[in-house]
């Protein structure tokens, strides 16, 4: 009898292990199967933004994933990184993943790093505290930080180069960076800008004008921040390339305002007497740097001035300028645009 039941016995496991081992298929594929739809046109609609905290496991990120309703099961997930011995090296950031993903391409995308980059526009004459509190405000960086690597010697010799600070080195582009980007890695950005900025055309006549890139980074921040007018940059620029051939005073007011340490935005007669290295009333020549970050059209004015005998500007108070060769045409100009309208307001 007993020899009887041996072979109905070994049918009977042998049928339980097969239906044991394709019960445990069917639910790993279950596991591993997208929970709603493939991703199509319609995915954003149900993006997930998930974001992912330095030195988080494997284990973590799987239960947040199931959490947040992007994956069916946590053990599906841990099973499929442990075989892809993923456990060590889950990148931190901000990743846009659709439940219509599988297991293993929201974690292929997870393992490659592919997280959100936030598009940011550095405006043209921004300071590089402006730039900061922009980043900061977007929460792409750390302000602060930001702040210091500009004025850290060390870090700027790391950049090839030997500046006291970053000012006018910042390039004023859009860019995409990932959100809580390093500080570092945003202020390399910009520096590098700056280098493709300066082809070697603009080089080439930085060097035959026997101007340095920081001269040329200087003049150029003092055009940006005098007019937004396209066409007059290389005006503006011609007047300061005549001061300074003839040793006069450039006699901007954006360098005084960027000397002064709390400008309320009322620029006084005081002003213009303060000691400041910056204050090109009283100091003959550029001033020690740039005053913000100049955009491509200011750094090619810069070296590109306009062929003009101009030595003065004042504004129409619309934005535009009139410029003038001769101190009697200024101050009429200076009469009709800023002291009768002046007087007519009081």
């Amino acid at each position: 009898m007993a020899r009887a039941l041996t072979p109905w016995l070994l049918t009977v496991t042998a049928c339980a292990v097969g239906v044991a081992g394709y019960q445990g298929y069917r639910t790993v594929q279950w596991m591993l199967a997208p929970l709603a739809a493939p991703a199509g046109p319609q995915a954003s609609d149900t993006l997930r933004t998930i974001i992912i905290p330095e030195g988080a496991t494997l284990k973590q990120v799987a239960s947040q994933l199931e959490r947040e309703h992007v994956i069916r099961s946590r053990w599906g997930f841990l099973l499929l990184g442990r075989v892809r011995s993923a456990d060590r090296r889950i990148p931190a950031g901000e990743y846009a993943l659709h439940p219509g993903m599988s297991p293993a391409e929201i974690l292929s995308e997870i393992l490659s790093g592919q997280v959100v980059l936030h598009s940011v526009t550095i405006p043209e004459g921004y300071t590089a505290a402006q730039i900061a509190d922009l980043l900061h405000q977007k929460g792409l960086t750390d302000g602060a930080e930001f702040m210091r690597l500009v004025r850290d010697r060390e870090f700027i010799r790391s950049l090839d180069l030997d500046e006291a600070g970053l000012e006018g080195y910042l390039f004023p582009e859009t860019y995409r960076f990932p959100r809580s980007a390093k500080a570092k890695e945003v202020v390399r950005a910009m520096v590098n800008g700056v280098s493709q900025a300066l082809t070697p055309e603009l080089r080439a006549r930085a060097k035959d004008l026997e101007m340095s890139v920081h001269d040329v980074l200087t003049l150029a921040s003092l055009v940006e921040k005098e007019t937004g007018i396209d066409e007059e940059r290389e005006l503006v620029s011609s007047v300061f390339h005549n001061r300074l051939r003839r040793r006069m005073p450039l006699q901007s007011d954006p360098t005084v305002i960027y000397g002064l340490e709390n400008f309320d935005g009322n620029l006084r007669k005081r002003d213009l007497g303060s000691m400041s290295p910056y204050n090109t009333y009283r100091v003959v020549g550029l001033p020690p740097g740039p005053i913000a970050n100049p955009g491509t059209k200011s750094i090619r004015a810069a070296l590109y001035p306009a062929a003009a005998q101009y030595l003065y500007f004042v504004s129409r108070n619309d934005g535009t300028h009139v410029f003038s060769s001769s101190l009697d045409e200024h101050n009429h100009a200076v009469e009709r645009y800023q002291k009768r309208p002046a007087r007519r307001a009081s």
